[in-house]
């Protein structure tokens, strides 16, 4: 069913989607903002809430129980695990916004008392609050909310025997009756959220690729390249997918990882370094600074419009975005992390992600605000995908080395890509096969190639209108799993409590088809 219902309703959409592309970008931007403005409240308390419930159990009694029987060890190292659930959870992201988002908060930011006067330039003291708020969207939350959902999948699957699927995590509310219609309509909002969210990163991602390789080759992007991009990162990821986690995803992970963190070093050591160190320490002692109020902070717009209509455009659409993405990377996250304690799994889920994110965005982000605010980089008249590779062009080096760089940065994002697209598809499959996490590579190509024909039909014959209107639907799929969120915290929390003292021997429940407990995903001891 959850195949069969999942498939027609993307079908669906992206005919929709061709036909009738300004109409339905038109509905879905408007029931996105009216949620922003309306319910927005519901997303600001329930990303802290996840952001308090993660920090608790990492130092709580439970810290120590095991996503596994007691006598579990984890099924990979400890870098690759991390490579895998960084480069899937936010990697492209980083790289898409790494330089945007700052330069976009400077010219646009939260506080009305750091807004320039027309023809002004924005001031140093706006500059900090910019690289603050880009911690803030891609720092302790987001994680939070990845953690909240793979932790309880982690813990039914792996502990209590339950399928991969988030219906698992609602059994101690539900019994059985999470596996009937409530739990397979919770997975196919899952599988509509994975699959729509990957295809519009995959299109924005080869939009961005696509003016890199305008910048290094002057090739015009046009519907053709546009083609052939997603047709080669599909089928990369196809066979990434096929391979499986241990040959495909893990290698392909820890390859970008070193990647990106070689092209962290040069932005670093050509860039303006002393500023970049600055603007860093200083952003983000105004991030921490900021955690509590930004965190539980709804402006209304009768006291403070400027703040209001920030918030609901950036913060508010960033919980639901996350919110939306919380099926696909929580469920990858619980599948690689068999055997680990909630405690390693919040800190490498969490504490670890937060430090790259702070070092990205302080590198590449400083970088822009430098280049933006002293050297006339003109980056904020640039779109969202071109600035990073302007930015790499303003770098003291000359057009052999910028070329080098540039290409490095294509290959980075086209990696980050194809691990994301990999994962996703691994993801969708073990929820269309009920939860189970190894699932027949027939279906692993089925959705793999599915991910590659949404993203090809709707950019090339609906355009980058027809990828908003698809993001605007994502991200208002978070508004009913942010409830669902809320209650598989209620779920674990009860499981939790009634865990042995002493943890083992666990209680293994669930249906009579449940997946085994007592051995790795892979199936393989250790």
């Amino acid at each position: 069913m959850v195949f069969a219902v999942s498939g027609i309703v993307i079908l669906a959409f992206v005919i929709l989607g061709i036909a009738f592309t300004d109409p339905l970008l038109d509905a879905a931007t408007a029931t996105r903002d009216w949620i922003g403005a309306s319910l927005g409240w519901l997303y600001v308390l329930a990303t802290t809430f996840f952001l308090v419930l993660a920090l608790f159990l990492m130092v709580s009694k439970y810290e120590s129980i095991r996503l596994g029987p007691d006598d579990s060890r984890p099924e990979f190292g400890t870098v690759a695990w991390f490579a895998m659930l960084f480069t899937t959870g936010m990697g492209i992201g980083l790289v898409f916004w790494g330089v945007s988002e700052p330069v976009h908060h400077l010219h646009w930011p939260r506080s009305s008392e750091h807004l320039a006067a027309e023809g002004d330039a924005p001031s140093v003291a706006a500059a900090g609050e910019a690289m603050a708020l880009s911690f803030f969207h891609w720092s302790f939350h987001p994680w939070a909310i990845y953690i909240a959902l793979g932790l309880s999948l982690g813990y039914f699957t792996f502990r209590k025997g339950l399928p991969l699927r988030p219906a698992s995590a609602l059994y101690p509310l539900l019994g059985d009756r999470a596996f009937g219609w409530p739990g397979n309509l919770v997975d196919i909002l899952a599988v509509f959220g994975t699959i729509f969210g990957l295809a519009t990163s995959l299109g924005f991602g080869t939009l961005q690729i696509a003016g890199g390789l305008q910048y290094v080759f002057g090739l015009e992007p046009n519907a053709l390249v546009h083609s052939v991009l997603i047709i080669v990162i599909t089928a990369v990821a196809l066979l990434s997918v096929l391979s499986g986690i241990d040959k495909g995803i893990r290698r392909l992970s820890v390859l970008n990882l070193w990647l990106a963190a070689i092209l962290l070093l040069i932005v670093f050591l050509l860039g303006p370094k002393l500023w970049i160190v600055s603007i860093t320490t200083t952003g983000l002692g105004e991030y921490l600074a900021n955690l509590v109020p930004w965190s539980l902070s709804f402006p209304s717009p009768l006291t403070d419009p400027q703040a209001a209509e920030w918030t609901t455009t950036w913060s508010i659409f960033y919980w639901g975005w996350w919110i939306s993405w919380a099926p696909f990377v929580g469920i990858f996250l619980a599948r690689v992390s068999y055997g680990r304690t909630i405690r390693e799994f919040v800190i490498g889920a969490l504490l670890a992600p937060v430090l790259v994110s702070v070092l990205w965005f302080g590198v590449f982000g400083g970088a822009g605000l430098y280049y933006d605010l002293f050297e006339g980089g003109g980056l904020n008249a640039l779109t969202e995908e071109d600035r990073a590779f302007r930015l790499i062009e303003m770098l003291p080096v000359g057009p052999i080395a910028g070329v080098a760089i540039s290409l490095l940065l294509i290959v980075v994002v086209a990696v980050f890509f194809i691990t994301s697209s990999d994962s996703g598809s691994l993801v969708v499959d073990m929820l269309t096969n009920g939860g189970d996490p190894n699932p027949v590579k027939l279906q692993r190509a089925f959705w793999a190639i599915s991910e590659g024909a949404v993203t090809l039909v709707l950019l090339v014959l609906g355009g980058s209108e027809a990828l908003a209107a698809l993001q605007a639907a994502s991200v208002v799929t978070g508004l009913p799993f942010a409830v669902i969120l809320l209650f598989m915290c209620w779920g674990l929390a009860k499981a939790l409590k009634d865990e042995p003292r002493r943890h083992g021997p666990e209680t293994v429940y669930g249906p009579e088809d449940r997946m085994p407990s007592h051995r790795p995903p892979g199936g393989r001891s250790r």
